[in-house]
Formats: structure tokens, sequence, C-alpha cells
């Protein structure tokens, strides 16, 4: 890829970035703060803070109180840990519930992919069905309260989600940082449904591969972060600030100028969760 993949959009572009997918809860304290107090400087209006279990959701419902506008959180329950007793389910639904008011979505919610793998490499069972029960409760809260919803599902999980959301006829639906075979990507792209991109958008064909393709108006930009990230990136703290370098990235693969790539992102991202 053109070295023009590893600068920053030009200073003098003012559009706003929001990144649509983080676990800010699982910074440290002291660089969480750090961090979101210099993001207005960074051009970063506003994170989407995805929860990983009920104590994320209620760190991210207090971070949001703190950082008002600026953190967005999203309530739910991350798939890549195991299933919690019914009771546990049923108390953190029922969370969620009184705290509607206070989230812009779902999430993040979805499948075991990566767990489920290194169960089957260690020739250990691994049981797909109380994961895909508990998604399907989140896809019905997520009808139940009108709000997007935030999924990990990733391959041929995300045709399972896919069936989950048509069954229960939620349209918006984001899949964050999505790798798939071509007919899952056709039916979730004719199905409307959003992808974000990463920075790895920067220096990975597959994921590249898929910016070329997946429709304009149905793309944002995440960075999910803590999670650490190769390339031109290697050793840096993952920051919301890098979505930059994920419109730059993706400018570059469509052709467009810098400014219509920035400008598309936030209106794509602003549109799908509904931020005025």
């Amino acid at each position: 890829m053109s070295d023009i993949l590893l600068h920053e959009l030009p200073k003098e572009i003012q559009i706003p970035f929001i990144d649509a997918h983080i676990h800010i809860d699982l910074y440290d304290a002291n660089l969480r703060d750090r961090l979101l107090q210099e993001l207005p400087g960074c051009g970063v209006e506003a994170v989407i803070a995805v929860s990983m279990h009920l104590d994320s959701c209620k760190l991210n419902n207090a971070l949001a109180e703190r950082y008002p506008n600026l953190v967005r959180p999203a309530f739910g329950f991350h798939p890549e840990q195991p299933i919690p007793e019914d009771r546990e389910i049923d108390y953190l639904l029922n969370w969620i519930k009184q705290h509607a008011g206070d989230m812009i979505a779902v999430g993040e919610v979805g499948l075991p992919y990566y767990a489920r793998q290194e169960a089957l490499q260690q020739g250990k069972p691994f049981e797909l069905e109380p994961y895909v029960d508990l998604l399907e409760k989140f896809v019905m809260l997520a009808k139940a309260l009108d709000k997007p919803i935030v999924l990990h599902a990733v391959y041929e999980d995300a045709d399972l989600a896919c069936d989950l959301l048509e069954r229960h006829d939620v349209t918006k639906a984001h899949f964050h940082w999505f790798k798939g075979a071509e007919a899952t990507v056709r039916r979730m792209a004719d199905r409307g449904y959003v992808i974000s991109f990463t920075p790895d958008i920067v220096y990975e064909p597959e994921i590249q591969d898929l910016a070329r393709r997946y429709p304009p108006e149905q793309v944002m930009a995440e960075t999910d972060g803590p999670w650490p990230f190769e390339g031109p990136f290697t050793g840096q703290i993952t920051h919301p600030r890098m979505t930059r370098h994920v419109a730059m990235a993706w400018a570059n693969l469509l052709g467009i100028p810098p400014e219509e790539a920035a400008a598309r992102l936030y209106e794509n991202t602003r549109r799908f969760y509904g931020i005025s």
C-alpha cells in the first residue's frame, strides 16, 4: 500500500471523528482519564464505549456521567468469556432495561468464535448453544428498547447472528471488526447492517479487500482499544485519534479525497447511533 496510509489527515481538515467501538473501561484509570481529557484536542467528538459485563456496564455509565456526550455507553456482555448463571443474566438484562435511557446501544454482544476455536484446537468440547440463546435475548432486548445492537460475530458466526437479527426484525446492527465470507458480506450489506474498520486497515490485506467492497454509506471507524495494533502502530497505546488513520486508509482504498472519507465516516456514525 502507498505510504499515504501511514500519514494522518491534513491538519487543516476540521471534520470531527467518532470512535465507533472502544473498551474505554479497560484502560488503566489514570491513562483513561488522560486520554478522555485530550480527545477534544485530537478532534475526537465522541467514543462509543462498549461493555464486557455488568461491572463494565456500571463503569461505562459512570464515565458517561463524568464525560457527558464524549462517552456514549453501550451495555451488554462480551461473548469471549464463560456464560454467567441464569440469575446473573437476568440481573444484567434487568439492569440494562432500568438504564436504557443512559445507553446508546446494546453491546458488545455476540458469539465466541475465538474461544471456540481455541477449545477445538486443544481437543476440548465447546457448547455453543448457550451463547446463541444469550445473544437472542440481547437481540430481543435491542428490539424492545429500539436501540442499535453492537455485535462481535465473525466468519460463520456472523450468519448465526444474521439469522437472529432477521428472526426478530432487527435492522440497526453494527458488526465491529468484521471478517467473513463473500456471501455473508452480501447478506449483511443487503440488510443494511453497518461494519467498522480498525487501524489494521492500514496493513491487513483481508480488511483492505473488505473495505473496497462494502457499501461506503454503511461503514464506520473504530479502534477497539485498548487492543494493540501492529505495522506502523507497533508499541503504541491504542488511542481514538487513530480513527484518523482509518479514514486516510479508507480514502486511499476508495480513491476519494481524505476530507470526503472523514465526513462520510462521521455522518455514518452519527446517523447509525442517532447522535444529534
